[in-house]
């Protein structure tokens, strides 16, 4: 029963605020226009920055990451509170987050990828093993210009890296790969454009 309250009290807030989109909120408060009808359509970081530049980018960002860290230390807070068990339950609400930002009650169940909540979570989690992560997608989106490589390349590197550093248990490594694996399976399209060379490469100019 106790675990039941735990899960419930963390991972419902942390859907919930995972669904709060900084994409779709700034590009309809400074553009008056709907990320997701422009570009991709995907409601991320990325196609807002292609679509409308660097203006209301910050705004993205702050959002995205506030809206990821708050339930992510809620949540560990929680399961430390029942089970001592911090980094489990930190990596448990990541994962609702994630779940949100993908498919966000708010928008009929159509969101992002998770990039930016992933990075944030991670940052909670474990900010050397984090650093490692941003690392490789900065490295290699700057090699290829292609930022969901980069991004899935960092993610991956993430749970290996628990085991690397001896960092949290068996549980914890399920939790984050669960993250991870959610990440991957958002950029199965991406993945297709990338083997058939079809994939967008990023550009810090704005496309018109």
């Amino acid at each position: 029963m106790r675990l039941f309250l735990a899960m419930l009290t963390s991972a419902l807030p942390a859907y919930l605020l995972g669904g709060v989109n900084g994409a779709i909120i700034a590009s309809k408060l400074f553009y008056r226009k709907d990320v997701r009808e422009f570009g991709s359509g995907n409601p991320g970081l990325t196609n807002f920055y292609r679509v409308f530049g660097k203006g209301g980018a910050l705004l993205v960002i702050l959002i995205d990451v506030f809206k990821t860290i708050a339930p992510v230390l809620f949540g560990g807070w929680v399961f430390k509170q029942y089970f001592d068990m911090e980094l489990f339950g930190q990596a448990v609400s990541g994962f609702f987050i994630m779940m949100g930002h993908c498919f966000p009650v708010f928008y009929k169940f159509k969101g992002g990828k998770g990039v930016m909540a992933a990075g944030a979570i991670f940052i909670v989690l474990d900010w050397r093993i984090a650093i490692i992560s941003w690392g490789t997608f900065i490295i290699i989106t700057a090699l290829t210009r292609y930022v969901s490589l980069g991004a899935m390349f960092g993610a991956a590197l993430f749970p290996p890296s628990l085991l690397i550093f001896n960092i949290g248990g068996l549980v914890e490594f399920i939790a984050v790969t669960m993250c991870v694996g959610l990440l991957i399976a958002r950029h199965q399209a991406n993945i297709r454009r990338l083997v058939m060379g079809e994939e967008s490469k990023f550009s810090f100019r704005r496309k018109k």
